[in-house]
């Protein structure tokens, strides 16, 4: 098999030089306003002495800001006197989808999230993915990937990890979740990893951890201090930065199975029947799909397929066909 190009992707930093640096992952780009232009992808670097390496990251979609309101303070606010190894933040990793406000790329519509391990010659998207691949994802030990529901779902807001083969490697991602102390921790399921970045951390062994902070497309007070105070938690838990992990309480939830999600059979207008955090028995309504193109039809309802809590639901008012209106969370003792 012949050997992959190099990345055309060149970093304005020293990620082995120790100090504090601001720069950029710069991407040539050419089009049609600028024909050696560059897709510039902010990225710092936070390193003192050797150590374990943090890789930080917000915006693999672009509609989802809990994540680099954090980051972009931290990169602003962290001292290298406090830290013991290196912090790599990239508050924004799909860049042109961050500043499009949009969860896919306004260049090429691609998912970054599904876009691993990505191609040196591929789209702007897939250029994105295989550096990280390739360059960021080898150089850590512990990667943290901020998310939340952008502008289609909103969650109760959870630190997350998934369950894994490697025990081990399990078990350390758990610790680290446990340390986030978000209100709810989850043991998470995916219902399509094939892409993800988590499942290429994973694959090499990475500790990896992830959130659902809230969603709808904006950012709320209670969820951006969560994630300020989680990122750091980790970072200390890791043994990265100095100080006290700062607990407090969360309520572990697992998603056993494919029967927590629901999906919308219909277009229409959905009325959410359950508030999210609260109880759902087997059975019951979680949602109600209302026929738009004439009157005088009777809703679709959406049941729950096991007992748990809403974790999340749909956001707009309006649904299509396909579209994720529900999940569901259990409780369990952490």
């Amino acid at each position: 098999m012949p050997a992959l190009r190099p990345s055309p992707i060149t970093p304005t930093v020293d990620f082995e030089r120790d100090g504090v640096q601001h720069g950029f992952l710069r991407l040539p780009y050419s089009r049609d306003d600028s024909a050696w232009g560059s897709v510039m992808i902010p990225v710092c670097v936070i390193r003192n002495g050797k150590g374990s390496t943090a890789l930080l990251t917000g915006g693999n979609h672009g509609d989802e800001y809990e994540g680099p309101l954090a980051l972009y303070d931290l990169a602003r606010a962290l001292d290298p006197k406090n830290v013991s190894g290196t912090v790599i933040i990239v508050p924004a990793m799909n860049y042109p989808a961050f500043r499009a406000g949009t969860r896919t790329s306004p260049i090429d519509k691609g998912n970054m999230n599904r876009s691993f391990p990505g191609r040196p010659d591929g789209t702007v998207t897939e250029k994105i993915a295989d550096y990280f691949q390739r360059e960021l994802l080898p150089r850590a030990d512990i990667v943290f990937d901020f998310h939340s529901g952008g502008r289609t779902l909103d969650f109760v807001p959870f630190c997350a990890a998934h369950t894994l083969p490697d025990k081990a490697q399990e078990k350390k991602a758990f610790a680290a979740v446990e340390a986030f102390s978000a209100p709810f921790s989850m043991r998470m399921t995916e219902i399509d990893a094939v892409g993800m970045y988590d499942t290429a951390a994973e694959e090499m062994g990475k500790v990896f951890v992830t959130t659902e902070l809230g969603g709808g497309g904006t950012s709320r007070a209670e969820t951006v201090r969560v994630a300020r105070r989680g990122i750091l938690n980790v970072l200390r838990h890791a043994g990265i930065v100095d100080g006290a992990v700062e607990k407090a309480r969360t309520q572990w939830l697992d998603m056993p199975s494919g029967d927590c999600f629901a999906f919308a059979e219909e277009d229409g207008m959905i009325e959410t029947m359950v508030d999210l955090g609260e109880p759902v028995q087997d059975g019951q309504v979680v949602a109600r799909i209302h026929p738009v193109g004439r009157t005088g039809q009777a809703p679709q309802e959406i049941k729950a397929r096991m007992p748990g809590l809403l974790a999340a639901r749909h956001f707009p008012g309006l649904v299509k066909a396909g579209d994720c209106v529900s999940v569901l969370g259990v409780a369990v003792q952490g």
